[in-house]
């Protein structure tokens, strides 16, 4: 129900746009996220909005990384900046309700040296 793309193959200090679009309303929405995993680590929380628009960086991306989001859509977008080799992951995108959470499938972002 939720589409990541944007991801791509960027050099170390570049920018990528991710998106994440929902395919049907999400009702009863907490917040969004953006969560990254490197082969053989767990996810990471990246960014997260809550309904109210507050947000919350993982150290390693504060200053880089800007989250935003388009609550009558149920769109997001994690805007990132001054990439880094240790940004290489793949990024999914999840909405979190009071029923659950939703989560899209991942999109491959590379940052090379």
């Amino acid at each position: 129900q939720l589409q990541a793309s944007g991801g791509g193959l960027v050099q170390a200090g570049g920018s990528l746009r991710l998106s994440c679009a929902a395919s049907g309303r999400i009702f009863s929405i907490n917040g969004m996220g953006w969560y990254r995993q490197v082969p053989g680590k767990q996810r990471d929380l990246v960014a997260y909005i809550t309904s109210a628009g507050i947000t919350t960086y993982a150290d390693s991306v504060k200053g880089r990384f800007t989250i935003s989001r388009d609550a009558t859509r149920n769109m997001m977008a994690l805007q990132m900046n001054g990439l880094k080799p240790e940004d290489t992951a793949i990024y999914s995108c999840a909405v979190m309700t009071t029923t659950g959470a939703y989560w899209g499938q991942g999109t491959q972002v590379t940052v090379s040296s």
